[in-house]
C-alpha cells in the first residue's frame, strides 16, 4: 500500500479536540454516512480515539460495549467521558457521543496496553474459530465498482476497499446467496489497519440481510467489540453472520483476521431488520 506524507483520511475524520478536563469535540465526517444516519463503527472509533486520549496510561481499547440511542448526523459532536477506574494495566470508562441536546451513543469501555497485556500473558492460545478461505484478491469483486446509486446510498463505500467473492457481490447486482453470510478483503486506501481502525472494521460489511433479500439500513441497537492483538499489516480477512432473524431484530457476529492468520478482533451487533 502507497503511504503518504499526509494525514490519512480516517485518522482525520476520528480527531477529537479537548475542550475541558472531561470533553472532546469531534467534527462526524460525511463520508462515513450509510442509510439514514453514519457508520456505527465509524462512530465508535471517534468515541474511542476520545477515550484513548483521557487515558494516556492505558492506550488501547480492549472491550466496549456501545448502545445507539439515534441516529447521529454529519457535524460537530461531544463525546463526554468519565473515569471510572484508572490504575494498574486496566482503566475503565464511560463515554457519551451527544449532538446539541441529543443523545446518540453511549459506552462502556475497558483499556490497557496490549504491548504491557500480552507480555505479561502466556503464550499459550487456543481459538477454535476458523479463519475463512477467501479466493486471492484479484480474483474477488471490489467495492470501488459498485453502482453509483449505491454509492450514493452508501458514501462510505469509498472510504475503503472491500472486496468479496463474486456471489457475494450483491450490492452489485449478484444475485442473493439465501444465506446470512458476507466475508471478504478489507483495507483502508492510505493507512495500515490498527486498534482505531478495527473499531470501523467490525461494522464495515453490508448487513447479512442482504444476503436474504432484506436490503436496506439496518439500525444497530447494540454493539460490542473485543480487541485482541494490534493487527499485521496488510490486508484483513473479514467475516460477518447470523443465525437468528426474530422479533424484527437480528443479531450479527464479526470475526476480523490480520495478514499474519491471527484473530485480532471480534464483534457482536443486536440490529433491527432493514429499513427501504
Amino acid at each position: 500500500m502507497a503511504q503518504s506524507t499526509q494525514t490519512p483520511e480516517f485518522d482525520r475524520d476520528i480527531e477529537v479536540r479537548r475542550i475541558d478536563e472531561t470533553t472532546y469535540a469531534a467534527d462526524l465526517a460525511p463520508g462515513w454516512v450509510v442509510g439514514g444516519g453514519l457508520n456505527g463503527g465509524y462512530l465508535l472509533a471517534v468515541i474511542a480515539n476520545a477515550l484513548r486520549a483521557h487515558l494516556p496510561n492505558h492506550p488501547d481499547p480492549i472491550v466496549l460495549s456501545t448502545f445507539y440511542a439515534g441516529a447521529s448526523t454529519p457535524g460537530p459532536a461531544e463525546v463526554r467521558v468519565a473515569t471510572k477506574r484508572d490504575k494498574g494495566s486496566l482503566a475503565i470508562a464511560t463515554a457519551e457521543l451527544w449532538q446539541g441536546e441529543d443523545l446518540r451513543i453511549t459506552t462502556t469501555a475497558t483499556y490497557a496496553d496490549l504491548d504491557g497485556l500480552h507480555a505479561k500473558s502466556s503464550d499459550f492460545e487456543r481459538v477454535t474459530a476458523t479463519e475463512p478461505e477467501l479466493p486471492p484478491v484479484e480474483e474477488c469483486l471490489s467495492s470501488t465498482t459498485a453502482p453509483e446509486e449505491m454509492k450514493t446510498f452508501v458514501p462510505m463505500l469509498d472510504r475503503y476497499e472491500l472486496c468479496v467473492p463474486k456471489e457475494q457481490f450483491v450490492w452489485g447486482g449478484a444475485a442473493p446467496t439465501g444465506e446470512a453470510v458476507f466475508t471478504g478483503w478489507f483495507r483502508h486506501h492510505d493507512r495500515e489497519p490498527d486498534v482505531l481502525s478495527l473499531l470501523q472494521v467490525l461494522d464495515a460489511l453490508p448487513p447479512v440481510t442482504f444476503a436474504l433479500e432484506l436490503p436496506g439500513w439496518a439500525p444497530t441497537l447494540e454493539l460490542t467489540c473485543h480487541i485482541r492483538h494490534k493487527p499485521a499489516p496488510g490486508w484483513l480477512k473479514v467475516t460477518h453472520f447470523s443465525r437468528n432473524l426474530s422479533g424484527g431484530m437480528f443479531e450479527e457476529d464479526c470475526e476480523v483476521w490480520d495478514s499474519a492468520g491471527r484473530l485480532v478482533a471480534q464483534a457482536r451487533q443486536l440490529a433491527r431488520l432493514p429499513r427501504s
